[in-house]
């Protein structure tokens, strides 16, 4: 495989799944093609028996600078709908996920970062929304998510200026969620993912429903609880401090 092609690259080890963003030249700008197989690959990693957690990088010293403008202006393409499919399939993923943000982070960049549950980014890194770069309409949904991370005023000086931030005012602001040295940023990703395999994958999933703000599960979450013995187990691995040993799994409904 040629290493400079743009693609999407994934690893699984420890029940996590990590997946990289590759495009070295224009870097780690989405093609069309990758805006078409992100989608495709979460289903695939949402369905791997050992998956508990995802990390989305990007390759190198720069997390993703946005849509392949040169790819998305071939004929009959519709680079919104795709950067939005994507999105939308990273948000619904339903195991809990981490974007670790390295150097640029703008524009479709951006957008898979906010669809992600949690942002951490090494010192240096800039965030930006740029469509007002380009004289796009930035999507419904993913204007609504910005709004959700960051308030509306945040949002509006993002969406209206195209101006790039720093870490700083990035945490100040709700963009991102922790800042680390760049040295250290690698390290404290992995020792969280490695957090997330551990606890209540009940709680998780629940809780990422929940705070979605869906309102119709409440019995079925209900339900789930009282048969998992995952409430059972977490009290019996307290007072016997151990390790908890989480056996709850979903089932489809």
């Amino acid at each position: 495989m040629d290493r400079t092609e743009p693609r999407l690259e994934h690893t699984v080890a420890d029940g996590v799944a990590t997946v990289v963003i590759s495009n070295p030249a224009k870097r780690n700008a989405m093609t069309t093609a990758m805006w078409e197989a992100l989608p495709v690959l979460l289903d695939e990693l949402a369905a791997h028996p050992s998956v508990r957690a995802l990390v989305l990088t990007g390759a190198g010293d720069t997390f993703c600078a946005g849509a392949d403008i040169s790819s998305l202006r071939a004929p009959g393409s519709d680079p919104q709908s795709l950067a939005v499919a994507a999105e939308e399939a990273l948000a619904a993923f339903p195991l809990p996920t981490l974007a670790a943000v390295r150097g640029y982070c703008v524009g479709g960049g951006s957008q898979l970062a906010a669809a992600c549950d949690l942002r951490f980014a090494a010192e240096g890194a800039l965030f930006g929304v740029t469509p007002a770069k380009l004289g796009v309409v930035y999507p419904a949904s993913s204007t609504r998510r910005l709004v959700a991370l960051t308030g509306p005023a945040t949002a509006k000086h993002l969406l209206f200026s195209g101006e790039l931030v720093d870490t700083e005012r990035a945490l100040r602001t709700g963009l991102v969620d922790e800042v680390l040295p760049a040295d250290g940023l690698d390290e404290r990703v992995a020792a969280y993912a490695r957090t997330l395999v551990s606890r209540s994958r009940l709680t998780q999933a629940s809780a990422k429903e929940f705070t979605a703000g869906r309102e119709d599960r409440d019995a079925y979450w209900a339900g789930q609880a009282r048969g998992s013995g995952d409430t059972a187990e977490g009290a019996a691995a307290f007072l016997e401090r151990r390790a908890p040993r989480f056996s709850w799994a979903p089932t489809e409904g």
